[in-house]
């Protein structure tokens, strides 16, 4: 198979008013909607359950974050569901609000990413790609886990996105302004009403459990994305990301563990990831893409993760 072959496939399409590629992304669409009602039960089941239950809901509610952010949201920056621009400008909201940031935000930080591909830093110690796990490394190596998982939260820079949106134009810059007030009111409110019988102020016992399952789930988030690359070879397009390739993780997923493929052509739809791979695999396995058996989040207990101190392109863990 020869390389324009390998890389040829069929969008979806349909004649949906509502769907813009196929009447399936209303999978990922309700699980977003999911999310975001999941999101608001919990501040209304706070005051009356029990805090082992809330621990548990959540810790459910993190993992709801990285399921949402690398799933749902992932894909509906690559392909936006909905045919009308209003609902995708309604949906982008909806998500800000479940996952607590601004998706078009995250929009601006995602195509940098992909435009960089997580790369290694230049001379001037900068990477094109924010959140490289190579950004904050040392001498060519990616960054410590531990630092890259629990840091990079606290490393997004809100004027460099807003610069980069406004190369797009107004539009952009407002819906992302929209979503960060939108979201940032909520919590607000949440954070002042007590939603009980009769009503109560200053949440803070609520916004006191909140707030480190926020933070945990965009850890999670940062984690799985430190797999997806962590071993891949940031030289060769099509060893740009490490694939996972587990039924159950790339259900709830939406096919993101095929994270190789997905940065070799971006645009696959989610429904078609499994064709693409297939396409691909001969030449995968030639140029040596790297592929784990656990969903990324768990890439550290891989038995045959390679050293951060051993070049890319030593790497042994690949396509068979």
């Amino acid at each position: 198979m020869n390389a324009p072959d390998a890389i040829h496939i069929q969008r979806p399409t349909t004649d949906s008013k509502i769907f813009a590629h196929t009447r399936w992304d209303i999978v990922p669409a309700l699980a977003g909607l999911f999310h975001f009602s999941y999101f608001l039960a919990m501040y209304f089941l706070f005051p009356f359950t029990p805090l082992w239950v809330m621990l548990i809901v959540g810790f459910v509610y993190a993992l709801m974050i990285n399921a949402n952010i690398n799933g749902v949201a992932h894909n509906f920056i690559h392909n936006p569901f909905f045919r009308p621009d209003w609902m995708n400008r309604v949906f982008g909201v909806i998500e800000s609000i479940a996952c607590c940031f601004s998706q078009t935000y995250y929009d601006a930080v995602h195509m940098q990413h992909h435009k960089g591909n997580a790369d290694r830093p230049d001379e001037q110690g900068e990477t094109i790609d924010w959140i490289s796990i190579y950004k904050h490394g040392h001498d060519g190596e990616a960054e410590n886990p531990w630092g890259y998982v629990f840091l990079s939260f606290f490393r997004d820079n809100p004027a460099a996105i807003k610069r980069e949106l406004a190369k797009r134009g107004n539009a952009d810059v407002r819906w992302g302004t929209i979503e960060l007030t939108a979201f940032i009111s909520v919590l607000l409110f949440m954070a002042l009403i007590v939603p009980t019988n009769p009503i109560g102020f200053i949440n803070w016992r609520y916004m006191l459990f909140f707030l480190p399952f926020f933070y945990l789930g965009h850890c999670f988030s940062y984690l799985n994305g430190y797999f997806r690359h962590y071993g891949a070879n940031p030289d060769k397009p099509i060893a740009w990301g490490v694939s996972s390739y587990g039924k159950i993780y790339n259900w709830i997923f939406f096919y993101n563990g095929y994270h190789a493929e997905h940065h070799f052509r971006p645009k696959v739809h989610w429904t078609k990831m499994e064709q693409f791979q297939r396409q691909i695999a001969e030449l995968q396995k030639r140029e040596g893409v790297r592929v784990i058996n656990h969903a990324h989040m768990l890439g550290f207990l891989d038995p045959n993760l390679p050293s951060r101190r051993k070049p890319t392109g030593e790497t042994s863990a690949a396509v068979s």
